[in-house]
């Protein structure tokens, strides 16, 4: 199954609704009009050129070229059994039947004088409805020429037009203003009027067959699926999928999750999309000064209804006791609050005492926050107020300063983790810290210029700030100080997102980029150029996806964060970068040969070993597991637990004739005793061989290198360093010499700091095995003391930062705890 959609004067064929199987190009104008012919595709244009495409060779069947003046084509359609014929609809009001295959035209309609705007096949053969720019319906029998029935909608043009096709003769005409008429046939009066069903004009409409099921879309972003189950014959929602009808103004996630996104559009609505399914989106409705009235007015003749949303602030703790969303509308000093659970506006509406009574015409709110229990809402106005109202009341609970917070309009506030501070940022160019029980001043920083807005990364303490001069500073909260100061953007700065960790920042701009700066670093690390200016971004809290709206688009774009699946270059970017121009995504995959080389060239880049040692002063641990040398003292005890037990003995048969001393007196013969006397322990040191690791540390005394016989012991197991361990003394085939070696290769060991545990494990076992024949050589026992200096050096050493270390960690328990 194809789905069919054109973009300009462009064709395209979908499968599985997200994968171009096909492109039919040859229009020189954008096509409006689509119709499927079996294995063809006709196509018309706005120049009146009709196409008829071979679906599968993509070419071009048949061409035909009408006169705008005579028949300017505005309606197709493939009357039902007639085969290779087309019904065509006219601006002029006539309409023409033609013969696809021998392109002749069979017969011409006189029409009505008036334009046709949509043509539709009635359940019975021969049988059409035209729909008019004059909101008349003609029931029209093409066989005969003849007109069955006539009906008028005082709606303007007709848009859509179908027939039910279980069982009820109804047809369903719609209108311009979004309302949808159903006109009985058999009676041939108007059954009933569902008003409303668009907030703008009726695109298409489809019954399913044989089902009573009325698909409807708009011009308003939305599909509804209405079912005809009820008395009077209306139809009701069952389901509907909905987007803005005007571009997002803001978009931020809601939860910790990462799997909704809440929108603000300049349709005046809030909405919820989910990451995972449509099926979970969310409509909140529409803000309102007094929903009751609204209802009543309706959607084109309400007049409270409240302006766009321009700035939101939402919080997950107590969703589902109060309301957990606030929002400051374009323009309005009352701010709505929000309920997600019920998905509706909330019962409060908060503004300042002196102004219940009367609205004032140059005041307005301008930015907002919600604290991270989700009590309490603070509230920044352009005259510089600052107010602090509780969410499950909507009582006003204090106000930052006597009268004002700032001399200057409120740019942005925020609320940090704790509760503790309320930052408030003001067009006069300063950051003042208040105390948030109190509402008294704390601190105030007077900054380079006017900011644009701030945004608070609460878990890192981290307060993001853009200027009107198109540069970006962040605030560290605790020491009150600017740490970093970024600057690159040539537009106003429309948003910006921390990352979860805190570590990127994220900023959009009016010059078309989208830039990513790396905290601990300062730097640029990532910037791209998209074609449409981003309004809004939101990084999700699980850092998989950047969500993004843009200028004159009605989407929420996600962009995936490649460096949690592949391997990145986060390295700063140079001065000079020249950003590409990147396409925003879509449900089509597009592979882009130009990143995947960029990829490659990332992955070279980017590969480093790391060194055994990283700096002289650093003592550095082994990689090698515990079982490989933390057991090397208590071999003995292990084997003697492993050892198995000795199987029973059979004890020895007598012999059947028992043996007796020759003689005149029998007597028996006395059992012979075994010679015990000789040793059944082989000396070693004659028949033993020298194993790979003893040549090495013989090696090693003439060349002092000791890398290798130290690689070979590390890849040994434990009972076999015991075994060469114990091969270097004299009785098992070993030298005084070698033994010395060995201790020279401890004692590099310690010099350079690395495999600090298993130089200790190393040395350990040695003397234990060999302490007796250490003590008798001048030799060996110097080179002991050596190491045991070195040793104590080294462990005084560390026991110093150890101690530091603790110190420190047992004073910040009790100075914060």
């Amino acid at each position: 199954m194809l789905m069919f959609a054109s973009y300009d004067n462009i064709l395209h064929a979908f499968a599985r609704n997200k994968e171009v199987v096909h492109t039919y190009e040859g229009h020189k104008a954008r096509i409006h009009l689509l119709q499927p012919f079996g294995d063809h595709v006709i196509s018309v244009d706005v120049d009146n050129v009709l196409i008829v495409w071979n679906i599968q060779s993509e070419e071009a069947y048949l061409q035909v070229d009408f006169d705008k003046s005579t028949f300017a084509v505005s309606a197709i359609l493939h009357p039902s059994t007639y085969l290779n014929k087309i019904l065509l609809g006219s601006e002029q009001g006539s309409l023409q039947l033609w013969n696809i295959k021998s392109n002749k035209l069979l017969y011409s309609f006189p029409g009505w004088h008036l334009a046709v705007t949509t043509l539709e096949q009635a359940p019975a053969v021969d049988v059409v409805a035209v729909g008019l720019v004059s909101g008349h319906i003609i029931v029209h029998n093409i066989k005969f020429d003849e007109t069955l029935m006539k009906f008028q909608q005082d709606w303007g043009p007709i848009t859509a037009i179908s027939f039910r096709t279980d069982g009820h003769p109804v047809m369903a005409a719609g209108s311009p203003i979004g309302h949808i008429a159903l006109w009985d046939l058999e009676e041939k009066k108007l059954m009933c009027q569902m008003q409303d069903a668009h907030s703008t004009a009726i695109a298409g409409m489809s019954f399913v067959p044989g089902e009573p099921l009325l698909i409807t879309n708009g011009a308003d972003n939305a599909i509804r699926v209405w079912i005809f189950d009820g008395p009077g014959g209306t139809g009701r929602v069952l389901r509907s999928r909905m987007g803005h009808s005007a571009p997002p103004t803001k978009i931020r996630y809601h939860g910790q999750n990462g799997e909704q996104i809440l929108s603000a559009g300049q349709d005046g609505t809030l909405q919820s999309f989910s990451t995972v399914h449509e099926k979970f989106n969310k409509s909140l409705g529409r803000g309102s000064i007094n929903k009751k009235k609204s209802k009543k007015k309706g959607l084109k003749l309400d007049t409270m209804a409240l302006p766009p949303i321009t700035v939101f602030a939402s919080e997950v703790a107590h969703q589902s006791d109060w309301d957990s969303i606030v929002a400051c509308h374009q323009g309005y000093i009352t701010c709505t609050t929000w309920n997600y659970q019920k998905t509706s506006m909330g019962a409060h509406k908060l503004r300042p005492e002196e102004f219940s009574k009367h609205k004032p015409i140059d005041i307005y709110a301008t930015a907002v926050d919600i604290t991270s229990c989700g009590n309490f809402a603070v509230i920044g106005l352009s005259s510089g107020q600052v107010d602090v109202y509780n969410m499950q009341s909507g009582i006003h609970r204090g106000r930052c300063g006597k009268e004002r917070a700032h001399e200057g309009a409120i740019r942005g506030v925020a609320v940090d983790g704790l509760n503790q501070l309320i930052i408030t940022a003001g067009s006069e160019g300063l950051i003042k810290f208040w105390k948030f029980r109190t509402k008294d001043l704390t601190y105030s920083t007077e900054l380079s210029s006017s900011p644009s807005g701030i945004l608070l990364h609460r878990d890192s303490g981290i307060l993001g700030i853009a200027f009107d001069d198109f540069s970006i500073s962040v605030l560290d909260i605790e020491t009150r100080k600017i740490v970093r100061t970024f600057s690159g953007h040539h537009g106003r700065i429309n948003d910006m997102t921390f990352s979860p960790d805190g570590r990127w920042l994220i900023t959009s701009s009016m010059d078309c980029t989208i830039k990513t700066w790396d905290l601990p670093s300062g730097c640029l690390i990532d910037c791209f150029l998209i074609d449409s200016a981003a309004v809004s971004l939101a990084m999700s809290p699980t850092g998989d996806f950047l969500a993004s709206t843009h200028v004159d688009d009605l989407g929420i774009y996600l962009w995936s964060n490649r460096s949690l699946y592949s391997l990145v270059s986060l390295r700063p970017l140079p001065a000079d970068y020249e950003p590409s121009m990147v396409t925003r995504p879509s449900t089509c995959p597009v592979q882009d040969v130009d990143v995947a080389e960029d990829e490659e060239t990332c992955d070279e880049m980017i590969e480093y070993v790391s060194p055994e040692q990283l700096g002289e002063q650093l003592v550095t641990l082994s990689l090698l597991p515990e079982s490989r040398w933390k057991n090397l003292l208590s071999l003995d005890v292990i084997k003697k637990k492993n050892k198995p037990r000795e199987p029973p003995k059979v004890p020895k048969s007598a012999p059947f004739f028992i043996p007796t001393v020759p003689g005149l007196i029998p007597r028996y013969i006395a059992p012979e005793e075994e010679n015990d006397t000789q040793s059944k322990v082989v000396n070693l040191g004659v028949l033993a061989q020298k194993s790979d690791f003893y040549i090495r540390l013989e090696e090693a005394l003439s060349t002092n290198e000791y890398t290798a016989p130290l690689n070979l012991l590390k890849r040994l197991g434990p009972s076999h360093i015991e075994i060469e361990l114990r091969g270097l003394a004299p009785e098992g085939g070993g030298s005084a010499e070698v033994m010395l070696s060995f201790l020279r290769m401890i004692g590099m060991m310690l010099n350079k700091k690395y495999n600090f545990e298993l130089a200790q494990a190393y040395l350990a076992l040695f003397l234990k095995l060999h302490l007796k024949i250490l003590s008798s050589e001048p030799n060996l026992l110097e080179e002991v003391s050596r190491l045991s200096t070195q040793l104590e050096e080294t462990w005084i050493h560390l026991q110093t930062l150890f101690n530091q270390s603790l110190c420190v960690l047992t004073y910040m328990k009790s100075a914060l705890l």
